[in-house]
């Protein structure tokens, strides 16, 4: 088996019931799976110990970093139990909410969230079951909110509710997430993902939680979070389209356009971007996908998303294995296609004044112009791969580390083959294991040349200052 994959797009991949036993696991992996998502809103922490022990004995297995993505539920906003079961509304009638305790009825119903209250105001919209009923605030004040229904359906104990425009004066991590972070961070996540951001606020919040001992990924799925997509991209470090919710909370016709809004504005950052929900969701109950599925990964990968994601296909689906060979086909495919990379050089990108990001440039035009067969690049945190990756370059990028974690971490990487190895002594021991690993790896033949870049003194971080064209000993 070899674990390098012929294509630059990433495949995050959830577990669930579906796909929880070790040979499940294995078999995604195989697959092509290079990032496993841990979904907390289901499961307990023994189910989630048992799939960390269950990745990390592949990892070591295979010699493969591989990334996991923990990824918290967030605060989540219910409607209460009806007294007498189920009720259907019809568009035009009126209905209130409020904070009273009683079962609900047909005129009213009981939303135990003060904070909502607090943002409502004549003319805001409340979601109930993802949008399938619609509700407009009439008058409101504390504690309650009379409502007409816009569009009709049945209410049921427990529905999700959804305030799209407003911004609710609610923490994106509740008690739950505090006790799920400290596990997966005990556990060894690489990627702690955050629900229900609204604000840069709570990314600072989920940042000084973390402390530097996981990546921070910010999951995209409030318009609140959109509006204020250039402060957020600056202080997380990867992110998430969450295309199912920004889909209830603004228009379907607005979400294309966000997804590559976001791709774009995360490509420029330098930040891994994942493309999310929905992608192959016919396959959860079918052994192939739908021409359109077919065409919205493609999309995707054509957009330069760094990832693309599997959620209740693998989860919960009955073909898990089967939906990561068809996505992992979809890329490879896309890759193959010439207008794939003249796509993605047309994005013009701004570097930064500084050596790391002149080396990184440089080094992708290099590898153009001589055809090298990758760009090899040393890194200790993990910068000077991501400035690489930013760039699209057509070789790939092998992402030599002496951190098991940034060669984790780097798991999402559009275009990046991470290997755990140690740190260098002298130019000579940097070149040597370079080509070597290259040709160890199948990705440089004898005789081919691969780039190199690296920083003087050799491991220290945000050094890169080397430029170096070797060749791939006969």
């Amino acid at each position: 088996m070899t674990t390098r994959r012929l294509r630059s797009a990433k495949i995050v991949a959830t577990l669930g019931p579906s796909s929880s036993t070790p040979q499940l696991i294995r078999d995604l992996f195989e697959a092509g799976v290079d990032v496993f998502r841990l979904n907390f809103s289901h499961g307990t922490h023994k189910d989630h110990q048992d799939r960390f022990t269950a990745i990390r004995q592949i990892e070591s297995a295979t010699g493969r970093p591989i990334g996991i993505l923990a990824d918290l539920q967030g605060p989540k906003l219910r409607l209460g139990s009806f007294a007498q079961g189920p009720i259907g509304l019809e568009a035009g009638e009126p209905f209130r909410v409020d904070l009273d305790q009683h079962l609900g009825d047909r005129r009213r119903a009981p939303l135990p969230h003060p904070e909502i209250f607090e943002a409502l105001s004549p003319g805001t919209e409340l979601l109930v079951d993802d949008g399938k009923v619609r509700l407009r605030v009439e008058t409101c004040g504390a504690g309650f909110a009379d409502t007409q229904c816009l569009v009709g359906g049945t209410l049921s104990d427990r529905k999700g509710v959804n305030v799209p425009n407003a911004v609710l004066p609610l923490s994106a991590v509740t008690e739950k997430d505090r006790a799920d972070l400290a596990f997966a961070l005990e556990q060894g996540a690489d990627w702690i993902a955050f629900s229900f951001v609204q604000r840069p606020d709570d990314v600072a919040e989920g940042r000084k939680l973390v402390a530097g001992r996981a990546g921070v990924m910010v999951k995209l799925e409030k318009p609140s979070a959109i509006h204020r997509l250039p402060e957020i991209i600056e202080l997380a470090d990867g992110f998430m389209v969450a295309r199912g919710d920004l889909g209830v909370e603004m228009p379907p016709e607005d979400v294309p356009s966000v997804q590559k809004q976001v791709i774009h504005a995360c490509r420029l950052a330098g930040k891994p971007v994942i493309v999310a929900t929905q992608m192959l969701e016919s396959m959860i109950g079918s052994p192939a996908p739908t021409r359109a599925e077919a065409s919205d990964v493609a999309t995707a990968v054509y957009e330069g998303a760094d990832a693309v994601m599997l959620s209740a296909e693998t989860a919960a689906g009955r073909y898990p294995v089967e939906s990561v060979a068809m996505m992992d086909r979809i890329a490879c495919r896309v890759q193959k296609d010439p207008l794939y990379h003249s796509v993605l050089e047309g994005t013009l990108i701004e570097h930064e004044h500084t050596a790391p990001d002149a080396i990184s440039a440089a080094a992708c035009q290099v590898a153009a112009l001589v055809g090298a067969a990758a760009i090899v690049s040393y890194t200790t945190s993990g910068a000077t791969a991501l400035r690489a990756a930013r760039e699209r370059p057509k070789a790939p990028i092998l992402v030599l580390t002496s951190r098991l974690g940034t060669a984790r971490r780097l798991a999402v990487l559009w275009g990046a083959h991470c290997v755990h190895t140690r740190d260098v002594k002298s130019f000579g021991d940097m070149v040597h294991q370079a080509v070597r690993i290259a040709h160890r790896e199948k990705i440089a033949e004898p005789g081919q040349r691969v780039v190199i870049t690296a920083g003087v003194p050799f491991g220290t971080p945000g050094a890169t200052n080397v430029l170096r064209i070797a060749w791939v000993d006969r």
